[in-house]
């Protein structure tokens, strides 16, 4: 079976770079793309009891008026999920992807992710949801859910999509950063890439070989990549190599290899995925 770019939209300011990236996901893989909208639990109609204590017959009358409001509300949320698919459809289609599909999903989205992601080569989200612009120092509630549930690479996409030719990578040894620089190796996505591994922490013999270790299983996939050594705090030194050498995209597992690693999703990981202004891919 072949396995699907999964794009979450749901009709924010991020939608279409979801899209973006999606398709350039795809054209450099060749995989299909399944844009996904779900209608969650809060988006159903809500059972309310405004009757209060009104007299049996216009209690009867009001009850059938709020059931048809109910019905109304659900045919328009449904009609606005399918409008959002239908222009992501567009989006992606005009950047030169051909296969394509849709899925209107109901219920709640880690359960939808549960379902659908087993065939799934990765799953892009934007960075915030609808309400972007009313909570742009958060990360989104959706996005946090689905890193710590999925199963699947995350990549998260910025607000909008630029072309991606340079690649670092986040490595400190932990189990999530060398599955990311194994993914890397056996993925087509990073063929013709720069990529540059980076460990932030002490300059010692530990970290040297870590990092050659990675570099040589790049370089026996067929990927030339430089490594680097840093000082500092992780979410501040990454933030500013991506900023100053002109980085398109950052790779990092979603575990620290330290104590904070018992934390569902690592503090360093969340400030990244906030601060950092290009996509992140996130390994489990």
């Amino acid at each position: 079976m072949t396995q699907k770019i999964i794009a979450l939209v749901d009709g924010s300011l991020y939608s279409e770079s979801v899209c973006d990236h999606a398709a350039w996901i795809s054209e450099r893989t060749g995989s299909p793309v399944e844009l996904i909208h779900v209608l969650g639990r809060r988006e159903a109609p809500q059972k309310q009891d405004l009757s209060g204590s009104i007299r049996l017959g216009a209690r009867s009358q009001l009850m059938e008026e709020l059931s048809e409001l109910d019905a109304q509300r659900a045919k328009l949320v449904a009609h606005r999920g399918r409008a959002i698919l239908e222009d992501a459809h567009a989006i992606v289609s005009r950047d030169g992807v051909s296969d394509v599909t849709t899925r209107l999903r109901h219920g709640d989205l880690i359960e939808a992710i549960a379902e659908i992601e087993g065939d799934g080569r990765v799953i892009v989200i934007g960075k915030r949801g609808e309400a972007a612009d009313f909570a742009k120092g958060h990360l989104g509630s959706n996005l946090e859910r689905i890193v710590r549930a999925a199963h699947r690479p995350i990549f998260v996409a910025s607000r909008a999509f630029k072309p991606i030719d340079k690649v670092l990578v986040a490595y400190d040894g932990g189990s999530s950063a060398m599955k990311a620089v194994d993914h890397i190796a056996r993925s087509t996505l990073f063929a013709g890439l720069t990529i540059e591994i980076v460990t932030v922490g002490a300059d010692n013999a530990e970290t040297r070989k870590g990092l050659a270790d990675a570099k040589a299983l790049l370089k026996a996939a067929g990927h030339e990549a430089d490594t680097r050594i840093v000082e500092g705090r992780p979410d501040e030194v990454l933030g500013k190599l991506v900023e100053d050498d002109g980085f398109g995209m950052l790779v990092m597992g979603a575990y620290g290899h330290s104590r904070i690693r018992s934390l569902v999703i690592g503090s360093t990981t969340t400030e990244m995925v906030r601060s950092c202004k290009v996509p992140v891919l996130l390994m489990r």
